[in-house]
């Protein structure tokens, strides 16, 4: 299948040729789906906590942050082009397009935050914003003519208005962390972006964090990484034999969300917060976002408590009402199921299970009710192993043309907005090695197409569903005004944005 050229270029990108083999025998073989028992509902899977259980979570988590006991870090995927945030506009300005969306967004143009630049960028080349033609102002707005915004990536771009200056997504990520990522003063905040971008976020960053440090009175500790090549998969023709470019070499493709697994996995936090980098809204109404964040670290730092308590008597001698207390333990609260098989199991065999169990990455998720957004939603689901457990799946990971496993997944009430706080440490404060967690048979394969040429492509587990799929994991019940997605230009002109 592969020639010495190719196993070089293989090489050369850091990728290995087995893993590439086995890309291959995916699009052959395909993925399986995710096996469904049953959709996660509040009480069966999903935690709805209480006024008083929040404001405890929340006191224990503010101590620990407070006292420097642990570790924060914010994780922010922030790689993804604005490009479709704009797709009306860019039809209007290439074929004359001109819908309702093109409509809203003129007749209340002045609302953005981004309109000074926009008239500061029209008037340096003697436009009047008022005076100037549609396509001139869509011409200035979108391409490197004036602010470029069509070429951007989302972080960088004007999303809400202050009295003092409007602030890009990048910034609001900034005063989220210093309201619940402060530990000790200091605030460690972690974006992936695109190489092409990077510098483009390290000047905004340079430029604006003394005035958010002097205000919030924190130190800021601010990263960057991009998704490594190296975890691209192969791209194949439709008959599954390799893509060849037109110089004859393969062709790599980026493998989505999924191949931020190693970029997350070289972090050393002992709590780390992810959301995505268009999900912030302004200050007036921040405040349940940050209660709710702090409510999800909280509720993780609770359970590692008793989950490494239990892998400590698990070290001693185990009898039969520790391993009942178990059984419970992670049936009732953990959610995981064992397998049928399970009261035949010796003492030693259930010990060597739950101590398997025990010891795994945990994960606090987000759950907020389902208003027709696309999105992973909470289930039970089945694990090669036998077992069952909570987990986000997506529509591609199911079965929908069987009956059964369709219905199961339209009847999910929640859904997962991006919306994660996780304990990436044994006991011992080690880090875990994340890859050994992710189950591989989640992947997806697309319709994608080069050069006029129709392909098969590959993503990798996704961050969220897949490549966590052997976390524990814990849903929690949030409010929706904690959702607040930019998907189009025009979403900034909804009152959550304003």
């Amino acid at each position: 299948m592969f020639i010495e050229k190719d196993i070089v270029q293989i090489n050369d990108r850091g990728s290995d040729i087995q893993v590439v083999e086995e890309q291959v025998r995916y699009f052959e073989n395909g993925f399986p789906f995710l096996q469904l028992s049953k959709a996660a509902t509040v009480g069966d899977g999903i935690i709805r906590l209480t006024d008083e259980q929040i404001a405890q979570v929340i006191t224990d988590f503010d101590k620990s942050a407070s006292d420097g006991e642990i570790a924060l870090l914010k994780f922010v995927p922030a790689s993804g082009a604005a490009t479709r945030m704009f797709k009306s506009l860019f039809g209007f300005l290439e074929q004359g397009k001109k819908d309702k969306s093109v409509e809203e967004f003129f007749a209340k143009l002045s609302e953005f935050a981004f309109y000074e630049d926009l008239k500061t960028s029209l008037a340096a080349d003697g436009s009047n914003i008022e005076t100037a033609d549609e396509k001139t102002i869509v011409s200035y707005f979108l391409t490197n003519k004036g602010l470029g915004y069509g070429e951007l990536p989302k972080g960088l771009l004007k999303f809400h208005n202050y009295d003092s200056r409007s602030r890009t997504p990048l910034e609001e990520h900034l005063v989220e962390g210093a309201k619940y990522a402060n530990a000790g003063g200091n605030v460690q905040i972690h974006f992936t972006v695109s190489p092409e971008h990077r510098d483009k976020f390290e000047k905004l960053v340079v430029e604006v964090l003394p005035s958010y440090q002097s205000e919030f009175g924190v130190r800021y500790i601010v990263s960057f990484s991009e998704q490594k090549s190296s975890t691209d998969t192969i791209a194949v023709n439709l008959d599954n034999t390799p893509f060849r470019e037109k110089d004859d070499s393969l062709l790599f493709r980026p493998a989505g969300h999924g191949a931020l697994l190693e970029n997350l996995g070289q972090l050393d936090a002992d709590i780390i917060f992810i959301k995505n980098i268009d999900n912030v809204v302004p200050d007036r109404i921040k405040e349940e976002t940050i209660t709710y964040k702090k409510a999800l670290a909280g509720i993780v730092l609770q359970y590692q408590k008793r989950i490494f308590a239990y892998l400590e008597k698990l070290g001693g001698q185990v009898d039969a009402s520790l391993l009942a207390e178990l059984d419970n333990f992670f049936q009732k609260e953990l959610c995981v199921i064992p397998p049928a098989e399970f009261g035949t199991w010796s003492d030693d065999q259930k010990k060597a299970y739950f101590v398997q169990k025990l010891d795994r990455p945990l994960r606090a998720c987000g759950m907020v009710k389902n208003q027709g957004e696309p999105g992973g939603g909470p289930f039970w689901a089945e694990n090669a192993d036998g077992s069952s457990s909570l987990q986000i799946v997506e529509s591609a990971q199911v079965d929908v043309d069987n009956d059964d496993q369709n219905n199961i997944f339209k009847n999910s009430t929640h859904f997962n907005p991006v919306d994660l706080v996780c304990g990436v440490k044994n006991g011992k404060g080690e880090l875990y090695d994340l890859k050994k967690f992710r189950d591989p048979l989640t992947g997806f394969i697309t319709a994608k197409s080069k050069d006029g040429k129709d392909l098969k492509a590959q993503e990798l587990p996704g961050l969220w569903n897949g490549a966590m799929a052997d976390w524990n994991t814990l849903f929690v019940e949030v409010p929706l005004i904690t959702f607040n997605p930019v998907k189009t230009v025009n979403d900034l002109l909804r009152e959550q944005h304003q």
